[in-house]
């Protein structure tokens, strides 16, 4: 009886897992990751309220306030429009300096208003679990944007107060989304303002580095 037992089990075509397949060794280029978005931008406009501070300013301390747009043409690729405006307050060190004890009011020039247009791009979409309950999606993006500043001199003069300034604007910004429809928006800008300073009759280069945060709203999926 055994020994017919072992010769059935001899004959018996192995079908175990350790039946195995080589299918050879895989190149980088031929994986690839499919993901699906659970909060996708393309095709959907994007608009947003902010507020921002410049506190990098030793004369100046500027609060303000921005409007910006979005149309993502792609997943990671949109059209970007920020308008904004504020107001510079003259800090503790101006306050000292423009003081009888040194009479001398540095030549600042304060932030009224800008209007930057450029392109947005998002290399990074990640998700963060907090505390192992809850999972926060949100994307890191590059923005590079060009326009007009339009500055004031925090000395007043009979003239030549005003001064439009072209303007490049490059900025590092993350969102984090609240729901498919809306994210908290944090972004650090720095505008690169080409001044004409009429008391001198010279050219300055000045920065005012924005931090903003904000929220905005996103259309429905498929429409613009």
């Amino acid at each position: 009886m055994l020994q017919a037992l072992a010769l059935a089990l001899a004959l018996t075509p192995d079908a175990s897992a350790q039946d195995m397949v080589d299918i050879g060794v895989l190149r980088n280029e031929d994986i690839a990751v499919v993901q699906n978005l659970l909060y996708p931008k393309q095709q959907r406009t994007e608009v947003g309220v902010h507020l921002g501070l410049m506190p990098f300013d030793a004369y100046l301390w500027t609060p303000n306030a921005q409007l910006s747009f979005n149309n993502h043409m792609q997943e990671n690729l949109s059209f970007s429009v920020v308008a904004g405006g504020g107001y510079g307050l003259k800090t503790a060190a101006y306050k000292e300096m423009e003081s009888p004890s040194f009479g001398a009011a540095p030549y600042a020039y304060r932030y009224l208003a800008s209007l930057l247009a450029g392109m947005e791009w998002n290399p990074i979409y990640a998700k963060l679990n907090l505390d192992g309950a809850h999972v926060v999606h949100f994307d890191v993006y590059l923005a590079g944007r060009a326009g007009v500043t339009l500055s004031e001199s925090v000395i007043p003069l009979k003239e030549g107060g005003l001064s439009p300034s072209p303007t490049l604007s490059p900025a590092l910004g993350a969102r984090f989304w609240m729901n498919e429809d809306a994210t908290m928006r944090v972004e650090l800008r720095d505008d690169v303002l080409l001044q004409n300073r009429s008391v001198t009759d010279t050219w300055h280069l000045q920065q005012n580095m924005n931090v903003t945060v904000g929220m905005t709203f996103f259309s429905a999926r498929g429409s613009r």
